[in-house]
């Protein structure tokens, strides 16, 4: 096999031809001191992407601070919700924009540097793929395979949470992935197109499993590529024990259904 040019291997950047186009959300609550720089790593990082904040009327100002970003920045555009709606529905609301402005591919990561950046043209790579690998329709940034895993604090109850809805995301979704928990994935929305976003049942964190169940219902091929999941640099993390339990329950009703076929029809 012919290694790949040194064309083809370059950088690309915002005006190069070859550059696909990228929707790169992040949704927010209280993420102010983080928002900015990590905008412009992102966007260091992965010049051609276009940037979306969802935020839900943060009371420390991150939605302002999103549309001062917007107005220096073309790359840059914002949502504003009324309040705290749920992390699945601000995933949505981002889905559901880069179906309608006709995106190639859609990147989710969260607002707090626990997803470095760097890590990004690896996600990108998955899905337009290479000279020795297909592209696949999700690729899932993965503390769970070879390569992968979590620097910092992370305690045996989070631990403990995330093994925990892993196991049941395979065992009752069908899912052969590993990370299913995660929210670092870039997805191609041609595929998302085909999802009716009315069929999903879950408003918080146990979006991140669910998701990927409707999109293997949609035919979605999958694949994971290695990521250091790190701490968060600033603010609070929302995630607590009650998202982790109202995971299972909704795997568990979905696993029911998806037993005795009572799963809406793809379109």
């Amino acid at each position: 096999m012919q290694p790949p040019s040194a064309a083809a291997s370059a950088p690309r950047t915002a005006s190069d031809p070859r550059s696909p186009r990228v929707l790169v959300s992040l949704a927010t609550y209280n993420e102010v001191d983080n928002l900015r720089p990590l905008a412009e790593a992102i966007r260091k990082t992965v010049p051609f992407v276009d940037l979306l904040v969802v935020d839900d009327n943060s009371p420390d100002g991150t939605g302002r601070a999103a549309d001062e970003m917007a107005k220096e920045y073309p790359w840059v555009s914002v949502i504003h919700r009324a309040g705290k709606q749920g992390l699945g529905t601000a995933i949505i609301a981002a889905m559901k924009q880069a179906v309608d402005r006709k995106y190639e591919y859609y990147i989710n990561l969260d607002a707090d540097f626990s997803h470095p950046p760097r890590f990004i043209p690896a996600l990108l790579d998955g899905v337009t793929g290479s000279a020795s690998k297909a592209p696949v329709d999700v690729m899932i940034g993965s503390r769970y395979i070879p390569g992968g895993g979590v620097e910092g604090d992370f305690g045996p109850r989070r631990k403990f949470m995330s093994t925990g809805v892993n196991m049941y995301a395979r065992l009752l979704l069908g899912l052969n992935t590993r990370d299913n928990s995660g929210s670092f994935r870039c997805y191609r929305v041609s595929k998302l197109a085909l999802i009716d976003f009315s069929w999903v049942r879950s408003r918080g964190y146990s979006f991140q499993e669910e998701i990927l169940f409707w999109c293997r219902r949609v035919g979605c091929t999958f694949g994971e590529t290695p990521i250091l999941f790190e701490n968060r640099r600033a603010g609070q993390s929302k995630l607590h024990a009650g998202e982790a339990v109202k995971a299972l329950e909704i795997m568990a009703r979905l696993g029911v259904d998806r037993a005795l076929r009572r799963l809406p029809d793809r379109r």
